[in-house]
């Protein structure tokens, strides 16, 4: 699993580059042992649809490489085979899906027959099929071989006793693999403990509760012979008690590289009771006291008490707070961390043995930071045969708090300030004093601190006991340049200095003042910290800022003046520096610009785009306030538009550098400047034109009054379609007399068939479209622009205005398609042909060019399918009706003549039987080339009917009765007197016929008389048919035998004596095959396209056929010789008819010579059928002999 995941994550980008399904499976072949558990992994990649895949799962055993069995699927429960369903049912073969497009074929108790090529498939998701829908891998199962043995037994050993334990391992796989074994010690229902384990690359490790132990070489693993492991452990403990055994993993390595577990086996447990030695203690810690002062010594005693001492190793340790203070081993030399060796190398700390069971931890100066909770741990070690030691039991009794109360102090602190609020910028001066009860106990160390409206509080500078002042942090810059200043102007009297303060030194300034005084070991102590503190509020200089726009003279003509006022409130002081900038935004824009700036230090600067007002503009400020006025003469259209004014506020900073505070924007003027009120009349008369394609298009746009003679014309001419909202732009003249082409005219191809003309009396206008088309058909109008040249010598467009409409219809030619509606009826046997004729009576125009159509109705179809086509180019084409019945190849078309069109379908079929019918469309060439359908029309239906050949099949119906021997043979013929065609084939069957119990028809040869056989067939129309039917033998049309019936398997023989005559025999007949039989005759046909089909069916009338036993009678020795039989029963009556015919041609050549020997209806008398003899099957009465009608022709 962990291997696959890279190669998948590849498949899958693979799949997404190429948009091309991949279907990949876990490399094979894979070795896996008989009973154990498999996984196999497949995944898909690049498919198209949901994300959430299916998968097949099939095998192809050795046994039937090509066949492929069916076994489990997540789509699809009864998708597995049968050989599988029991399996994948009880949850033993499942799939597991990991993902949409990942899942693993899980095979819970592997089996030899699982062996195999396993294939995963995916089922298509895509709109069509590319890529690889499936991939194939073999699995080799072998028999598990692996075996693990052990003595199991109990053994009672003592602690520091050795141990030694053996396993036998041996394997009998042929494949090359590794063996893993480990030794493992479990106690009760407790999770086994590795002890020690030799890996399949032959590396020794053991878990956590033994590889210390292994690290010392207490544990060897030793392996005696080929088979044999030996685990050895130098000294036993306690915690080693419980049952070991050994477990051996048998590893293969997959194609992929990755090594395998196939199996795993373990041995019998051996139990191992330790005894563990008396090595008890107890720990217990000791001091005098628990409240303390600053200053005072304190010293802990850990005692231990155990048996032996001297002869065994402790180690103690220390802890404050839970935290190591120090550390000392079975040496008794002490370790202490960073902090306290300090204090121990200054003599303040001590960490000491004073017995084999008494340890110390003495302070001499406690300090208010040690309160806390003190505690020692005492561990048993052990000496290991390395000399090393190893932990093994600890303790620590429960931990003694003690209390360092500080020495107090009794100063008071108060704040002032020089005001409480201020402008932002102004100067603030603060003091903190500093009062004590009596003489001061020491120095004193002051921070003055800012807690802000967020409450955060921040240091602004302090002075320390020695007398040195720091600035904080963030007060660094300003201190450095003389902004933050503090003092002590006396020796309790601290004074802060904040100038040109800024917003973000409002809040509450606070004295933090600490007492020091100095230990008895010469360092400084804290023994009282007060604070006081006063809020100070600073007005920002934004407060109030706003600037106001102002005019009297919004609206102008070209030429006039124009005042705006820019007003800044409140008044500043002259400190404080605000710059004022105009803006302006010109009419039909979205954007301002800066046109002129009072910049901060009362310089003018003109913005970039300010060129055409810097001669017509001046801008004063006065100096009694920060307010501007800019005043412009002279203006035009240029000038109109909004106009603003931008004033920015500046604070001069520490550094000596600017910030702008705040930015105001004043309200919009609105200055418009008018022009000329305009005179522009065009004509609005509405016009109707309806015209023949290829004639011109005749537009006039007359202008009946303008403003000024030195007015210029833009026109624009429009097309307005119904489907159209709006109109369309065709030509456009500006009013400098340049020409541009609208969209409509470069998508419509008019740039060629325009023509525009302006008249010389300058009012009148005109557009000619040559070549109309119907496409030009629609509503024409013109749109008129008036321009004058402005102030500034530019032209403007001063008034507009649109024409009335010309309403234009063009044309077509009018439709005279007209076809032959003549109605017809054919009826063909298959393989003629049919011709279907269309013909075009008349046509728009001898340029015209014809697309014609054939289409055909077939019984119970509502829609047409259309079998030919003929284009316009004379291109012949298959419709889909040609394709469905094979017509490719069967059909041909000619034009004898212009508009007379013949389509032949030879070789026809029945499937081509229908209605058929042509369409014919008639396209004109337009104006512009291009051929457009003009009218189509619909030629009379002709009715088509294929008939297949009548049928024309007799079998031979006049067939003798036989009665054999049994153990003799029988033959029943089948003849055939007449086909329907020479190309016909025949299938043959011969069946028994037996009458069915209760029926009341006896089989053929009985004593009954004709006369109660006529009754019973009158019967049989009226009753179900009695005789039951028994299939001998059946011979296709395509010469393929049937299996033969039971009572005769083995015994029958087929001949095709002729095309028309086929014999079966029966051999070794038996009493039981006595019955009558017929032959069933089924005449096939081929079709058209090859195929054979089914004309009819004949039967021959039933013959007896009675098999007699071997006893010998006369009447059997006559019935069972052939030649005796025919001697005396039949002979003598063909003979007897010859005399008669003899007879009677001799009188009819006497009494009519004219007729030579014809007999009635011109047939020769010299052909004589053979007499039908009816005799009875047992052969006990004479046959009697009838001459039925026709036997004599």
């Amino acid at each position: 699993m962990k291997c696959f995941l890279p190669v998948l994550s590849c498949l899958a980008v693979l799949g997404v580059a190429t948009a091309q399904r991949l279907v990949a499976i876990q490399e094979g072949p894979l070795y896996r042992t008989e009973g154990s558990h498999i996984t196999i992994w497949c995944n898909v990649s690049g498919f198209q649809g949901p994300s959430e895949q299916n998968f097949q799962w099939s095998i192809y055993m050795p046994t039937a490489p090509e066949r492929e069995v069916q076994i489990v699927s997540t789509m699809d429960s009864s998708f597995p085979y049968a050989i599988y369903t029991q399996r994948v049912h009880s949850g033993k073969i499942y799939v597991e899906r990991v993902r949409g497009n990942l899942a693993l074929l899980h095979i819970t108790d592997l089996q030899a027959r699982d062996a195999g090529v396993y294939e995963c498939h995916t089922p298509s998701t895509d709109e069509r099929y590319f890529g690889s829908y499936s991939a194939k891998m073999n699995l080799v199962v072998i028999p598990d071989s692996l075996q693990a043995s052990a003595v199991p037994q109990t053994l009672h050993k003592v602690e520091q006793d050795p141990l030694e334990l053996t396993c036998d391992i041996s394997t009998e796989t042929l494949q090359h693999s590794h063996l893993s074994v480990a030794w493992l010690r479990q106690r009760g229902s407790e999770k086994p403990v590795e002890v020690l384990a030799l890996s399949r690359d032959f590396v020794l490790q053991s878990s956590s509760d033994y590889a210390q132990r292994l690290s010392l070489g207490e544990m060897h693993l030793d392996k005696l012979g080929s088979t044999t492991f030996r685990l050895t452990i130098f000294h036993l403990q306690p915690s080693d008690q419980g049952e070991f055994y050994c477990e051996a993993t048998e590893w293969i390595q997959d194609p992929d590289g990755s090594w395998y577990p196939m199996t795993r086996k373990r041995s019998e447990g051996t139990v191992v009771n330790v005894q563990p030695t008396d090595k008890e203690f107890t720990v217990r810690l000791e001091t005098d006291k628990r409240l303390y002062t600053v200053g005072e010594p304190v010293e802990f005693r850990c005692i231990l008490e155990a048996q032996h001492v001297p002869d065994r190793y402790f180690a103690v340790s220390w802890a404050f707070n839970s935290s190591l203070i120090a550390s000392m081993g079975p040496n008794a030399v002490p370790v202490l961390n960073s902090e306290f060796a300090h204090r121990e190398a200054r003599g303040q700390l001590k960490v000491a043995k004073e017995g084999d069971n008494v340890f110390v931890l003495k302070i001499y100066h406690l300090r208010q930071e040690d309160s806390g909770k003190y505690n020692c741990r005492v561990t048993e070690r052990e000496k290991t045969v390395t000399g090393e030691f190893i932990d093994k039991e600890s303790k620590r009794p429960k931990n003694i708090p003690i209390i360092v109360l500080p020495i107090k102090s009794s100063i008071s602190v108060e704040v002032a300030s020089n005001t409480s609020v201020i402008l932002e910028g102004d100067n603030l001066h603060l003091s903190c004093s500093i009062r004590t009860a009596g003489r001061p106990l020491g120095r004193f160390s002051v921070i003055w601190q800012l807690v802000d409206r967020q409450n955060r509080r921040s240091n602004i500078v302090w002075l320390d006991r020695d007398g040195t002042v720091q600035p904080g942090a963030s007060y660094w810059e300003r201190s450095r340049f003389g902004g933050v200043q503090m003092e002590q102007v006396q020796p309790n009297t601290f004074s802060l200095g904040i100038y040109n303060s800024r917003k973000e030194d409002e809040g509450q300034y606070d004295c933090h003042v600490t007492e020091w005084v100095r230990a008895v070991d010469g360092e400084w102590q804290v023994v009282g910290e007060r604070r006081a503190s006063t809020p100070v509020s600073i007005t920002a200089l934004e407060t109030g800022f706003a600037v106001t726009a102002i005019s009297r003279t919004p609206g102008v003509t070209y030429c006039d003046s124009f005042d705006l006022q820019c007003i800044i409130k409140p008044h500043y002081p002259s400190r404080v520096p605000v710059s004022v900038t105009w803006r302006f935004q010109p009419v039909g824009t979205t954007e301002f610009h800066d046109l002129v700036t009072f910049t901060r230090d009362g310089g003018v600067q003109w913005g970039d785009r300010s060129s055409s007002f810097r001669t017509r503009t001046a801008i004063e400020k006065a100096e009694s306030s920060n307010n501007v006025r800019l005043s412009i003469s002279r203006a035009s259209d240029t000038e109109a538009g909004k106009y603003q004014c931008v004033a920015e506020l500046w604070r001069r900073n520490y550094n000596s550098s600017w910030t702008r505070l705040a930015e105001r924007t004043s309200n919009l003027l609105e200055i418009r400047v008018l022009q000329p009120v305009t005179k522009l009349q065009v004509s609005k008369s509405k016009r109707t034109l309806t015209l023949v394609e290829n004639r011109p298009i005749q537009l006039n746009c007359s202008v009946k009054s303008q403003t000024s003679q030195n007015s210029h014309f833009a026109v624009l001419w429009y097309v307005h379609k119904p489907s159209d909202a709006d109109g369309k732009l065709i030509l456009k003249t500006t009013h400098n007399s340049a020409f541009e082409y609208g969209t409509y005219a470069e998508e419509e191809g008019l740039r060629a068939r325009l023509q525009f003309e302006r008249h010389v009396s300058g009012g009148l206008f005109s557009l000619t479209v040559q070549r109309a088309e119907v496409s030009d058909s629609g509503s024409y109008y013109c749109h008129v622009e008036e321009w004058l040249l402005s102030p500034n010598y530019a032209w403007y467009k001063l008034a507009e205005e649109v024409s009335g409409r010309t309403e234009v219809t063009v044309k077509q030619p009018d439709s005279r398609l007209k076809l032959s509606q003549a109605q017809g009826n054919l009826s063909v046997l298959e393989t003629r042909q049919v011709q279907l004729e269309c013909v075009v009576l008349n046509r728009t125009s001898a340029a015209s060019q014809l697309l014609l159509e054939w289409f055909v109705w077939k019984p119970n179809q509502p829609e047409r399918e259309t079998v030919a086509r003929l284009s316009r180019d004379a291109t012949f084409h298959y419709g889909e009706q040609a394709a469905k019945n094979n017509l490719k190849g069967r059909l041909h078309l000619e034009s004898p003549s212009p508009g007379v069109y013949r389509l032949f379908i030879q070789n026809v079929a029945v499937q081509d039987s229908g209605t058929y019918s042509c369409r014919v469309e008639e396209w004109l060439p337009s104006p512009s080339g291009t051929w457009y359908k003009r009218a189509e029309d619909t030629a009379g239906q002709t009715a088509v009917r294929v008939t297949r050949p009548d049928a024309a099949l007799q079998v031979d119906t006049v067939v003798p009765n036989a009665t054999v021997f049994e153990k003799a043979a029988f033959q029943l013929d089948c003849s055939i007197v007449s086909r329907s065609s020479q190309d016909s084939r025949f299938a043959v069957a011969w069946y028994s016929l037996r009458t069915k119990v209760g029926g009341k028809r006896g089989s053929p040869g009985s004593e009954d008389g004709e006369e109660e056989d006529e009754e019973v067939e009158v019967d049989e129309e009226e009753e179900e048919d009695p005789t039951e039917r028994t299939t001998l033998l059946s011979v296709g049309a395509d010469a393929v035998f049937g299996p033969e019936g039971s009572p005769w398997e083995g015994r029958l023989r087929f001949q095709m004596l002729s095309p028309l005559l086929y014999r079966l025999t029966v051999l070794q007949a038996s009493p039981q095959d006595s019955g009558n039989y017929s032959c069933h005759v089924e005449e096939w046909l081929p079709s058209p396209q090859k195929e054979w089909y089914r004309l009819t069916e004949e039967e021959s009338a039933p013959v007896g056929i009675h098999v007699l036993d071997t006893s010998s009678t006369l009447q059997s020795i006559i019935c069972s010789n052939d030649a005796l039989f025919y001697f005396v029963f039949f002979y003598p009556f063909p003979i007897f008819g010859i005399l008669i015919i003899t007879i009677l041609l001799v009188r009819f050549k006497s009494r009519n010579s004219s007729k030579n020997s014809e007999g009635k209806n011109g047939v020769p008398l010299l052909w004589i059928k053979e007499p039908h003899l009816n005799y009875s099957p047992t052969c006990l009465e004479p046959p009697v002999l009838s001459i039925h009608p026709g036997a004599i022709d």
